[in-house]
């Protein structure tokens, strides 16, 4: 087993979460998004990241809107709803239970 396989799933299983996080409290363009989440270290490419968008917006969570551009054509910048903001306050809760569960048996290890 190759652990670059593992770590890539374990990006996948957070990426969603990740999304709405970056997007909390300000409306970006897909781009900033890419960004934010590659100086975190979660790399992500724009075949990844429209798809996901997409089923995010289709969900309710996101919405977004346009805005001229002076470098070329309009930009479509991505914000959560109040849908998706409350989405975000139960992953955020059921992230750190994950992380309590994973920590309890770290520490319980023989």
């Amino acid at each position: 087993m190759k652990i670059e396989n593992t770590k890539a799933q374990m990006r996948k299983g957070v990426l969603e979460y990740c999304i709405l996080l970056v997007l909390d409290g300000k409306p970006l363009y897909a781009s900033d998004i890419i960004e934010s989440l590659k100086e975190a270290k979660m790399i992500v490419v724009e075949g990844t990241l429209y798809p996901l968008l997409t089923r995010l917006k289709n969900a309710g969570l996101l919405g977004y809107r346009w805005e001229e551009s002076t470098q070329g054509p309009p930009r479509k910048y991505y914000e959560l709803t109040e849908t998706g903001r409350s989405f975000l306050i139960e992953l955020e809760d059921s992230w750190s239970e994950l992380v309590g569960a994973v920590q309890t048996i770290r520490d319980n290890k023989a």
